[in-house]
């Protein structure tokens, strides 16, 4: 769970090769892995890498997916929330384009995708990188 001294933001992005793109980072600016998870075709279905007190998430691109931008977006930012249903209700109230329906995830979140006024991609949800091993 975050608190007011850790990070609660997270940009998220996708990569043609996120294999090639995890090392590169490593490499070129100092990243640390933190966690890879494969995805289908071998490909990386969720990375987070560490630098310094900030993290990253990222993975590879996709196939479209009509419920779920996220396959094809190359960027986006990931905000933990403690209460992502109260976090969707007032984002719907205020009229936020909703992309990705609030729901509980394979991965233990409850999360939900939506677009900001300019069309750039946000989730919200309760999901939180585990903190350095």
């Amino acid at each position: 769970m975050a608190d007011d001294m850790r990070p609660n933001m997270f940009p998220s992005l996708r990569y043609k090769d996120a294999h090639g793109a995890i090392s590169w980072l490593e490499r070129a600016f100092g990243f640390t892995r933190q966690a890879v998870y494969p995805g289908p075709d071998g490909k990386v279905g969720h990375a987070e890498l560490k630098f310094g007190s900030g993290a990253i998430m990222l993975g590879s691109l996709g196939q479209p997916d009509p419920a779920n931008p996220w396959p094809t977006a190359t960027h986006g930012v990931y905000v933990y929330v403690p209460d992502a249903d109260a976090h969707y209700a007032r984002a719907k109230a205020a009229g936020a384009e909703i992309v990705r329906e609030l729901a509980d995830t394979p991965y233990g979140s409850r999360e939900y995708s939506a677009r900001d006024v300019e069309g750039n991609l946000w989730s919200f949800g309760t999901y939180y990188p585990q903190p350095s091993r």
